[in-house]
């Protein structure tokens, strides 16, 4: 029998199906609830609603469980490529040899910019920050790619994907060269997905250039952990821009730029901020935890606690492994991630940060790695828009495909004033307008 919810306004009752997911997690279905009763929910920041159903990413927060269209996260990053994961993501299954090599050669080919493009940067001030750049180039590609705008059309869709993923790394790179006045490097057809952008990143025409390949294998790591993430910020940006049937270079660039504030994608730099600021005080660990603790101090540490998660990410685990395995590679001892083992070990043993479900999250450790392969600071939150574009893609994929979604509109509780007439300006008194 259909489990059902009874809810009474006022002495009127009205029924609602329940939703079931197949992880067993269960959801009042209110679609029909304003037309029934006249009234809607109030949920700031969306915690208990949901605004969509999904086949993408499965998260439980409690147990610290991730996976991509059932698979673990933790073989995944163990055992697969991005490029694959990306493919695994949009296309729902394992890609078989044939079907990868399709996808990776269509992706491979087009990772060239427009020469046009190349104009973009000059309009740029040196000191833009890269995810402003990378936004505004991202859109800026639906003006020389209009052979692919429309959303309902499979082969315009595909080509748009390849063009995305292929293009992305290439513009982040040029937004990086752009800072530090080095020429623009081209892209490499005959380098892997990320040996490739370290190749953009880092070389120049004047030497060669070889990447290390635990660097090229941490960064496969990193993208394949931030790839997707279920509806987080960014991504439900994506859905929202997306179900007006804007086209995805547009949805995508609404979603780096919510991917840039300091509470989504730009965590991991604020941890490498706090882990400076603690060197540079010395290294007094216990003082910044106890600054920590103490509820009357606004001071906090970034890195840990979650929205979703309440018990040790996932992510985070398999990231201070590679943290170790890179650090030791390329034989750099960093005093920032003595800092971070530290916090690390205290808050895993702590009252405070145990009772909070305060564990550390995957931005704890990928600013430290990120900065140990040579990434700017300022480059940290482009590389989590490399990594989640497949998410972003498939979610804006499934969202096209799906007969029940509708155009993006949330409702809002009206709290402003009441019925008032227009007065003239010359009869107006200040702060008026306000009462």
């Amino acid at each position: 029998m259909d489990k059902r919810v009874k809810l009474d306004v006022n002495g009127t009752v009205t029924e609602f199906p329940v939703i079931q997911g197949t992880q067993g997690e269960q959801g009042i279905d209110i679609s029909r609830l304003r037309e029934r009763t006249g009234m809607t929910t109030f949920d700031p920041g969306y915690v208990n609603t949901g605004a969509c159903a999904s086949h993408i990413t499965y998260l439980d927060g409690d147990q610290g469980i991730l996976r991509y269209r059932g698979i673990p996260i933790e073989q995944l990053a163990d055992r697969s490529n991005f490029l694959e994961t990306a493919y695994l993501l949009i296309h729902g299954s394992l890609p078989t040899s044939g079907e990868f090599h399709t996808f990776q050669d269509a992706i491979t080919r087009h990772t060239m910019l427009h020469e046009d493009v190349k104009r973009f940067y000059d309009g740029f001030p040196k000191d833009a920050h890269p995810m402003a750049i990378l936004s505004a180039v991202t859109g800026a590609l639906s003006t020389f790619y209009q052979d692919s705008h429309d959303p309902t059309d499979p082969e315009q869709v595909n080509i748009s994907i390849y063009r995305l993923l292929a293009k992305l790394p290439t513009i982040a790179a040029y937004s990086y060269k752009k800072s530090i006045g080095q020429p623009f490097v081209y892209p490499k057809n005959s380098l892997e997905y990320c040996t490739n952008f370290f190749h953009m990143m880092f070389s120049v025409p004047t030497e060669s250039y070889n990447v290390t390949p635990i660097l090229a294998k941490t960064l496969q790591r990193l993208f394949i952990l931030h790839a997707d993430h279920e509806q987080n910020c960014s991504t439900a940006t994506v859905r929202l821009v997306g179900s007006s049937y804007a086209n995805l270079f547009a949805s995508v660039a609404a979603g780096v730029y919510a991917l840039w504030g300091p509470r989504h994608g730009g965590a991991n730099q604020k941890v490498l901020e706090m882990l400076e600021q603690i060197h540079a005080d010395g290294g007094n660990v216990d003082k910044y935890v106890e600054m920590a603790r103490d509820r009357q101090n606004p001071y906090r540490l970034y890195g840990f606690g979650h929205r979703i998660y309440k018990s040790y990410d996932p992510r985070a685990k398999i990231l201070k492994q590679a943290c170790d395995d890179v650090l030791a590679e390329i034989g750099l001892h960093d005093p920032l991630v003595d800092i971070a083992r530290q916090i690390e070990a205290i808050a895993l043993q702590d009252d405070f940060f145990l009772t909070q479900q305060l564990y550390p999250n995957v931005d704890f450790y990928s600013g430290i790695l990120y900065k140990a392969m040579g990434f700017p600071t300022n480059m940290f939150t482009v590389l989590f828009a490399i990594g989640r574009l497949p998410g972003w893609i498939a979610h804006w994929k499934e969202m096209m495909a799906d007969s029940r979604v509708k155009i993006g509109r949330p409702r809002q509780i009206y709290t402003g004033l009441r019925h008032r007439d227009y007065v003239d300006i010359h009869e107006r008194t200040a702060g008026a307008s306000s009462s």
